[in-house]
Order: C-alpha cells, then structure tokens, then sequence
C-alpha cells in the first residue's frame, strides 16, 4: 500500500525540508518508488493547477477546491504506482484554513473529508516540535534577516488569529497553529510521529527518530538507518 508521510513542523526553520530531503534519500536507498513533494510545488503540480490558480488571482483558496485538487493528487499517486510520497508541508492544510479565517468547527469537518480522500495513501504526520521562537531564528539566519520580516508581514496581512504584528506575536500565532494542526490530526484516523525538541537535535539525530517512528507504517520492506 502506498504510504503518504507529510512533515510538518512548530515553525520555520524547524528542519521539514532537510528532514524530507533524508527520508526521501533512506527510502529511495531502500529501493522503493518515491516521490519527494516539495512544498513549493503545489504552485506547480497539474492536479493541483486550481490551488494555484485561486491563490493568483485571490489570495485565498475554498475548502471544495483544497479537497477536490488532493482527491486528483491521490489519484495521479495511485496511478504511478509509488511506494512512497514525502510530502514538505502539504496536508493537512490548516495553517492554510487558519489564514482564511476558519475556525476550528470547519477545519474538522475539512479533516474529515480530507481523511476519507487520503484513505488509499494511508496518510502519516511526521510533526516537527520545538521552540518556534528558535527555530524562526534559525530560519532568518539561513534565509537573511528579510525573510522575518517578510513572515512577520505575510501572517500580518491575513488577519491570523491572534493577530501578528511583531516576531512575538508570530510565536504565539504559531503556537496555535502547532496546537489546531496536532489536534486535528489526532481525532482523525493518521498516523502521528511527533519529535520532540527537534530544533535541539542533530540532523542526523532527527533522521534516525523519524525513521524509527515510521516503521509501524512501512513494515518490512525497510530498516532504520
């Protein structure tokens, strides 16, 4: 069966993409099909052309078209006949919903659905924890001090709550975002791996964690790095 791990994280800067990078490399290692989903290209992926083409041209995408677009995604998944899809900050979509202005009724009602849609990819949340203050740190030291304040002004302008004016208001937004997203995963039916202090660990450390946890869902066809 194929198997959908989606990473998520506490923040930027926590480590979702190298992680993504190294699972993708161990599993591909293993001689399984992979396909690493980065998470710039749900601009790009035909199944997702109608996400894209909202977000252009309003800056904002409905609930109907997030799952209508994941429902072709899983099929296409389906199609190719991958083992595996490491995807970088795609489902669930909630800090999305979040920045549209949902509250937590809706977002578990689009759980649902979007837990039926992602049934035949036996979807996995591997979530990043941490410290977000440390971690936006460690993102404005790889990215330049002008991507904070890029992330400061992008929550700001979606009306996020609670609002965002400064890097501590961006910290406690995140704080409620780690808390919606964790908890909408959990009443559904998902997997769940949470790391703790991920910002804290070596790389390598974060790797070795994040494949121990996904053996339950991955079975035999791999061993832990």
């Amino acid at each position: 069966m194929t198997v959908l791990i989606t990473v998520w994280g506490a923040s930027p800067g926590v480590g979702k993409s190298t992680l993504c990078g190294g699972l993708s490399r161990w599993l591909a290692d293993a001689g399984l099909r992979v396909d690493h989903f980065r998470e710039e290209e749900v601009l790009t992926r035909p199944q997702f052309a109608a996400v894209a083409e909202a977000f252009t041209a309003t800056g904002a995408v409905d609930v109907e078209t997030l799952i209508a677009s994941t429902a072709k995604f899983v099929d296409s998944v389906l199609a190719s006949g991958d083992d595996v899809v490491i995807a970088d900050a795609l489902v669930p979509f909630v800090p999305t919903l979040l920045a549209m202005g949902h509250g937590e009724e809706t977002i578990d009602a689009f759980m649902a659905d979007l837990t039926e849609v992602l049934a035949p990819v036996c979807p996995v949340m591997v979530f990043l924890d941490g410290n977000a203050e440390v971690a936006l740190s460690r993102a404005a030291r790889r990215d330049g001090e002008q991507w904070l304040d890029w992330y400061v002004r992008k929550l700001a302008r979606y009306e996020v709550s609670p609002p965002v004016t400064d890097v501590p208001s961006a910290v406690r937004y995140l704080l409620r975002e780690r808390a919606v997203t964790l908890g909408a995963v959990g009443r559904k039916d998902w997997g769940l791996v949470v790391i703790e202090r991920a910002d804290e660990l070596p790389q390598d450390e974060v790797l070795r964690v994040a494949q121990q946890g996904l053996m339950p869902w991955l079975g035999s066809t791999v061993t832990p790095g």
